[in-house]
């Protein structure tokens, strides 16, 4: 009995679908390592040397060389602590979305996997960005102003965007499969590949 072409082609679907979580989950996990959420500019330089810095929501990091020498440009990071008082609730948010996002799409994957092997094998069961310029009040060890003159989303801010994107294309392309009856399953197995 030859394949049904619909057949393959959601097999297929469920194979683009895996790819596309696969790499909106990198993307995830990428941009929770990233320190750029939020770029500040300030113009007091004395310890900023260069007047921008880098707000993540796990460190806060600047170029200076007022703390070495003039000749030597060191990145000073500060990593922040689940309870530091002085995050904002935004922050805190995106935290715990990154990583439930991370731990989620990771069982997503799994499940995915677990589901394509089983029908390619004919096992069967029976069974918010930035938009408005906030202080954050840091405290004095960490050589910060509480708010910056300026302010712009980062670059993580588009990478985390994108990996949601892949992440609901993962999830519709997933959600698109109908299983079909009374099928060939060896002809189907040996045509995906």
């Amino acid at each position: 009995v030859p394949l049904d072409k619909s057949i393959g082609t959601f097999f297929h679907l469920q194979i683009i679908g895996l790819s596309l979580g696969m790499l909106g989950w990198i993307l995830c996990i990428i941009s929770k390592r990233q320190m750029h959420w939020r770029v500040w500019h300030t113009s007091n330089t004395t310890i900023i040397s260069s007047g921008i810095a880098w707000v993540g929501i796990w460190k806060v990091c600047f170029n200076s060389h007022g703390k070495v020498s003039r000749e030597l440009w060191i990145m000073f990071c500060h990593r922040f602590c689940f309870n530091d008082a002085f995050i904002p609730q935004e922050i805190s948010v995106a935290r715990v979305l990154v990583l439930a996002g991370i731990v989620l799409g990771a069982l997503g994957k799994a499940s995915t996997v677990f589901a394509l092997r089983n029908i390619y094998m004919g096992i069967l069961l029976k069974i918010q960005t930035i938009t408005y310029n906030c202080a954050i009040p840091f405290p004095p060890s960490f050589y910060m102003p509480s708010s910056s003159e300026a302010q712009e989303a980062g670059a993580a801010i588009p990478v985390g965007i994108t990996s949601v994107i892949l992440l609901l294309m993962s999830g519709t392309f997933s959600l698109s499969y109908k299983h079909p009856d009374n099928i060939d399953r060896e002809n189907m197995f040996l045509s995906c590949f």
